[in-house]
């Protein structure tokens, strides 16, 4: 019952189905944002390759163009990297202070 308090059924809309979810209240303005990228790709899709390609194949091309966009976002905010590079200079500058 208390997940439920927590969380909020909604109705999406992606391109030519509704579908119901249950999302909580603090997110679903994440989830409508979600869908509204997701209607965007499939739309472009769509019209691209409309009568050239079937339905499946135009959604698997639409997934795939969500999916590389989040990687390439993921992969932007990487910070590992950085976090190298301040440890090997801490360690550099510590190095050099103690001499």
């Amino acid at each position: 019952m208390e997940d439920q308090l927590q969380k909020q059924k909604i109705k999406l809309h992606i391109y030519d189905t509704d579908i119901i979810a249950w999302v909580p209240r603090n997110d679903e303005e994440l989830w409508r944002k979600a869908v509204q990228l997701i209607n965007t790709k499939l739309n472009a899709f769509y019209d691209a390759f409309k009568g050239k390609k079937g339905d499946k194949e135009i959604i698997y091309m639409a997934m795939i163009e969500i999916a590389l966009m989040a990687i390439d976002e993921s992969e932007h905010n990487n910070t590992s990297e950085i976090a190298n590079i301040l440890s090997t200079l801490s360690s550099e500058i510590e190095q050099a202070l103690s001499q």
